[in-house]
This record gives structure tokens, sequence and C-alpha cells, in this order.
């Protein structure tokens, strides 16, 4: 039996409502009771906090509200038959035929009924803090998230298939030549999200098949997105060096990753982010390649110049734009994470 499974459908004494999610609510315990009771959709969204971006299905109106903050995308279209859509990633929009509009405004409310569609501000919006690992990690290079192009995110910021493009960066700026060492199956998901180490470490077996001709005597720089738990990275060094590469050199398109995230990333607890518990060097040593560098947090800043100050960093920093006061820590047991609360 599937559990969880989106959208969810309940009955409450006003009918039913259907229930579309994507993040997380940090004060939801303290907040559940007295919601329940009032059952306004407004009121409950200006309580919340935390990361949301949601969709409310009724008998007659569709609810979308984003979070004043905006840590999760959110974006409107439309089809040719006039009919208004929503999602939070562009591609959606292409895959049914529907042209994107705009994006939902943090801290908007839009409400749609028969009468069209109408806009509500939430609340008083503050600095954006969108969610940087948006263009980092999970979205594919032809989609369009905050307004920025992902391709052009990685291109200046090669594992296939993420790091791929922020591998092309890399070597037009070295003046090194590109080449695909390493090939990808298209049969594995993430790893790092993966319940356990022992199908975390099969995944990575068949996640990257090395190309020995392309690898055989060769100093190699090997281009990622990111280091989670370090399981991907210390395979990926030991599947060059077993295809005889002379030098793995590993370089990271993002600053080190210390925190875990709050607001709806599947990231480990800080306890299992590698990053959080050794140095640069000590990480080296765990994936024995010959050198290792991250993205340095003032060359992402650079990057994304002006709008810098509208991305959360949490997960780089530790420094949580909401404070996650009833989800002090997160712990996986038997493949199933738990939220340990205050």
């Amino acid at each position: 039996m599937l559990k969880n499974v989106q959208p969810f459908v309940a009955g409450y004494r006003f009918g039913s409502v259907g229930v579309a999610h994507n993040g997380n609510f940090v004060n939801y315990r303290s907040l559940r009771n007295e919601l329940e009771e009032s059952a306004r959709i407004v009121e409950a969204c200006e309580k919340v906090k935390g990361a949301y971006s949601i969709v409310f299905v009724t008998e007659d109106k569709l609810f979308v509200v984003r979070d004043p903050f905006g840590f999760r995308p959110l974006v409107m279209g439309r089809r040719s038959n006039s009919s208004v859509v929503f999602a939070s990633e562009t591609c959606a929009l292409d895959l049914i035929e529907a042209t994107y509009e705009r994006e939902v405004y943090p801290g908007e409310i839009v409400v749609v009924d028969k009468s069209g569609v109408q806009s509500h501000c939430l609340v008083s919006r503050p600095e954006p803090k969108q969610c940087i690992f948006e263009h980092i990690y999970f979205l594919l290079p032809n989609f369009v998230v905050f307004g920025k192009s992902v391709y052009e995110s990685r291109r200046w910021f090669v594992v296939p298939d993420f790091g791929v493009v922020a591998a092309l960066g890399y070597a037009a700026k070295a003046g090194v030549p590109f080449q695909q060492g390493l090939i990808r199956p298209h049969y594995v998901g993430r790893t790092f999200i993966e319940p356990s180490q022992k199908i975390r470490d099969f995944g990575v077996k068949l996640k990257l098949s090395p190309v020995r001709v392309v690898l055989e005597e060769k100093r190699v720089v090997v281009v990622d997105d990111s280091i989670v738990r370090g399981t991907t990275s210390s395979k990926i060094a030991r599947l060059l060096k077993e295809a005889d590469a002379k030098e793995v050199h590993m370089r990271i398109a993002c600053p080190p990753i210390i925190g875990s995230c709050y607001y709806g990333v599947d990231t480990p607890s800080s306890e299992e982010l590698i990053s959080n518990r050794m140095s640069v060097a000590g990480i080296k040593e765990f994936i024995r390649c010959d050198s290792l560098a991250f993205l340095p947090m003032d060359s992402l800043k650079k990057l994304l110049g002006d709008d810098s100050s509208n991305f959360c960093y949490a997960c780089f920093t530790g420094n949580y734009p909401v404070e996650p006061t009833e989800l002090k820590s997160k712990k996986r047991i038997d493949g199933v994470i738990l939220w340990m609360v205050d």
C-alpha cells in the first residue's frame, strides 16, 4: 500500500480538500490543533513557518500559496484553452503544452475559480531566500527556476549528468579538453537519498561506468556538483584509478555542505554530512584523490551577482533564515527519516 502519495485528499467539516505540497513546516505541532478548528486557509498560511509551495483544491476553488521567503519554486502557466496550471518545475508546463506566464511570488496567494484569477498578498514579504540547491543539483539544465536558467548557473559556477555543464565551464576556463570519462546508465536515481549505505554503494556501481580509453595514463580532473556523504566521490576516485588514470583531482561546483535542510530537501542529518565532520584535507584522504577543492562561498555569491542575497545558503553555513524551532535534528533509522523534536 502506498503512503504519503500526493495529492492528499481529506474530508473536514466544510467538505473535502485535496492538497499537494513541496517543502517543510517547522512549527506544525504547535499550530495543528488551532488551525484544524479555524479551517481558514489564509489564516493558516499567515501562521505557518517554514518552506512551502502548496496547492489546495476544494469543490469550487483552487488555492495556490507560496511561503514569504520563496524557498521552493512555484510557477504559473496557461494552456491554449485558457485553463490555468501551476507547477514547481517549468518542464511540467512543456509536457502539457502550457505556456509559462510567471512565478508565484513569495508570500502570494492565488485563487482560481469560475470568475478568474485573483492574487492576494499573504504577508509583508521579507528578502527572498530561494533554495540554491535547485540550481546546483536538482533541476535539469534546460529548466528555468527563480527566473534564472539552470544551464547558465552551472556553466559558470564531469560527472554525468548534473555536473556536465559545470565541467564544460571549468574546461573552458582552464583551457583543458572536456571528455566523457564516465558513462551514466539511466537506471538509478540520486544515491545520497537512498535509505542505507549498502544500497548507496551498489547504486554508485550501477550509476557510473569508466571509459578506459579516455582515462588511461591521464591526469583527470573530475567536476561534480556537490559532495554530500562522500559515497559517490570515493567510488568515483576508485573507479578512475582502477581504469589506470594517472592522477584524480576533484573539483566541486559548490561550497562544502555542513548543514541539514529543514525546508524540503531530503538531505541526511548533519552528523552524516562529510563536510560537517571533516576538513577538506580529511575528505581528500577519505576519497583518496590527489587533490580536492570546493567552490568558495564568495565566488558562488559573485557569480549570482545582484541576486546573491535572495538565496538560502543554510546547507553551506548552518545559518537558517527560519529557525527550525520544533525540528532540531533528523535521523535515519531503518530507512525512515525521523525528525527529533524538542
